[in-house]
C-alpha cells in the first residue's frame, strides 16, 4: 500500500500534466490568419475558436463525460483551423 508521502508526488505530477494538456488544448487558433488579408478566413477561424470554447464549456458542465465525442470534435476543429491557415498561405502564394 502506498503511503501519503509516496502518493503526493505522483498526484502532483498528474495534476500538473492535466493542467498542461488543458492549457495546450485551450487555443486551437494559435496561428492566426490576418483579418486584413483574409477577412473571411479570419472570421471562419474565429468561429472555430468559438466552437472549441463551447465544447470546453460542455465538457466542464458534464464532468468530461461525453463519451469521447467532444474530444474528437475538438481534434477536428484543430484540423479545421490548420486547413484554414493552409488556405490563407495558399492564397498568399498565388
Amino acid at each position: 500500500m502506498m503511503s501519503l508521502k509516496t502518493k503526493t508526488p505522483w498526484m502532483t505530477g498528474a495534476v500538473v500534466a492535466v493542467a498542461a494538456v488543458t492549457v495546450a488544448c485551450a487555443q486551437p487558433t494559435q496561428q492566426r490568419v490576418s483579418p486584413k488579408l483574409h477577412p473571411n478566413l479570419a472570421a471562419a477561424q474565429d468561429h472555430v475558436q468559438q466552437a472549441y470554447d463551447r465544447l470546453n464549456d460542455a465538457q466542464f458542465a458534464n464532468h468530461h463525460d461525453l463519451g469521447g465525442h467532444a474530444k474528437r470534435a475538438k481534434q477536428l476543429l484543430a484540423e479545421a483551423n490548420a486547413e484554414i491557415k493552409a488556405a490563407a498561405i495558399a492564397a498568399n502564394n498565388r
